[in-house]
């Protein structure tokens, strides 16, 4: 009895083993094509930036008589207007006013100055396209500067979800109009004690607003 307890024993053991050694076998196919998509993946986005950046530096080259800079960013730059006059840029906090035109790499408008309007931006404290973030911190006020953003420092692989597609460079115009510090909170003056009492006035009513009742 004792020996037939043994090897029922014996043959459940067994039969764990098994399983856990066919479950384990199981995973390991996950992992290693988890790895080998990552790998993947990021050889096509080095391949992407490349090719990008070979259109980006061809543009360059066919227009010799523009000076072009590159950035530390991964992008390049030229100036329509520049003011060497001003020392100045946008800093944090700051907010900037703008005028902004999009173009595709081919010169194509997809956003038109006149049909984006004014721009506000608030410096590295708004959401806006990374190209620009960084951009608009370069300039002086009243200059004039074309952008050549590749994808990754413009809308990436989502586009804008409107006219702006998948994985688009873009070549982006723009007018630093002004820039001014973000307002300081108000500062309380404290009242000074006076032995004279001082008359109040009877609250002004208020006339509603018409737009917002």
């Amino acid at each position: 009895m004792n020996y037939l307890k043994l090897s029922i024993s014996a043959l459940l053991f067994a039969v764990l083993c098994v399983g856990c050694k066919q479950h384990e076998e199981a995973r390991r196919p996950i992992s290693r094509a988890s790895g080998t998509f990552m790998k993947k993946s990021a050889d096509r986005n080095k391949k992407l930036v490349a090719s990008e950046e070979d259109v980006i530096k061809n543009i360059i080259k066919s227009n010799p008589k523009v000076k072009y800079y590159a950035s530390q960013k991964g992008y390049w730059y030229s100036y329509e207007e520049q003011n060497t006059a001003d020392t100045l840029k946008p800093k944090r906090g700051d907010i900037a006013y703008y005028n902004l035109e999009v173009k595709d790499i081919k010169g194509k408008v997809i956003y038109a100055e006149s049909e984006l309007g004014p721009q506000t931006y608030h410096v590295d404290k708004q959401e806006i396209m990374m190209g620009l973030r960084d951009g608009i911190k370069l300039m002086h006020k009243n200059e004039t500067v074309n952008f050549l953003f590749p994808s990754h420092m413009a809308y990436g692989y989502h586009g804008d979800n409107n006219k702006i597609g998948t994985n688009q460079s873009l070549i982006c115009t723009v007018t630093l109009r002004n820039f001014v510090p973000e307002e300081a909170p108000a500062t309380t003056v404290p009242s000074t004690p006076s032995s004279k009492p001082v008359a109040t006035k009877p609250a002004v009513q208020t006339k509603k607003d018409t737009l917002n009742p």
